[in-house]
């Protein structure tokens, strides 16, 4: 396939272009800009910038390695390495709402008790807030360890079950945010909010892959756009295969 900078492949971060929460693949990180040549490239994530920075390069390099970079749900928009726009969630539904919501998750924290707690809690962010009950701040192994738990006693399912009651018809979502925490944003605010912006880019294709498309995964709705062409993924390197099958010769990247 020859250069077609009509096409547009996005991707999410987590458990798509890297480990949730590690580094790129020195590897992966040079095919994708292989990639790049062929075919626009740009990331979504649910994620604010310094975060994506930590995984998929220094300061301002990520802005400059693809061409659009989408962070904390696509409230944050950059294209060809310049901001382009930027959505807060406090002026979108109030303060009141906004700490009504805080206080609450605040006082339902309080009371799960786990093998070990961290830090970092709550994360604000411009479009969300990202809620854990284990805390941000937990290494890998308490990730995993949390991990297991959750699926056993679902933690995270009955604290985001009594959210949706207590916040019925306020207008907010809740999805899944990786492993250890889950988002809060207002409806609408979910990953398609990124094509706004793309429809006006004269895109002839725009392929999406990601991880948690399932029904309660934050990559669902963006996923099943009738905009985008979707595909489900389990890893980075799964990743590297779809796109080699798709915009290359070579059957997959273990070749």
């Amino acid at each position: 396939m020859s250069a077609d900078r009509t096409i547009l492949c996005l991707f999410d971060v987590d458990g798509t272009l890297t480990p949730p929460r590690e580094k790129i693949d020195p590897e992966l990180d040079e095919f994708f800009q292989k990639l790049r040549r062929k075919v626009k490239i740009g990331i979504i994530s649910a994620s604010d910038y310094s975060k994506i920075a930590e995984q998929l390069g220094e300061g301002d390099d990520v802005i400059h390695k693809f061409d659009y970079v989408f962070v904390e749900n696509g409230t944050v928009q950059y294209k060809n390495g310049k901001l382009h726009s930027k959505q807060a969630i406090q002026n979108h539904i109030g303060e009141e709402l906004l700490q009504d919501l805080i206080n609450f998750c605040l006082g339902y924290l309080g009371l799960i008790k786990l093998p070990k707690k961290r830090g970092t809690f709550i994360e604000f962010r411009n479009g969300m807030l990202n809620i854990s009950p284990i805390g941000r701040n937990c290494t890998f192994e308490e990730r995993i360890e949390f991990s297991e738990i959750d699926k056993k006693e679902r933690i995270q399912e009955k604290f985001v079950a009594a959210l949706k009651e207590e916040f019925a018809g306020k207008g907010l979502r809740f999805t899944r945010g990786g492993l250890i925490s889950f988002d809060v944003f207002p409806e609408g605010w979910d990953k398609r909010l990124c094509l706004d912006l793309l429809a006006s880019e004269g895109l002839d294709a725009i392929y999406f892959f990601g991880n948690e498309t399932s029904d309660g995964g934050n990559d669902y709705e963006i996923f099943n756009d009738p905009r985008t062409i979707g595909y489900t993924v389990d890893s980075p390197r799964d990743t590297a295969i779809r796109c080699r099958q798709l915009f290359f010769d070579e059957p997959s990247c273990e070749s």
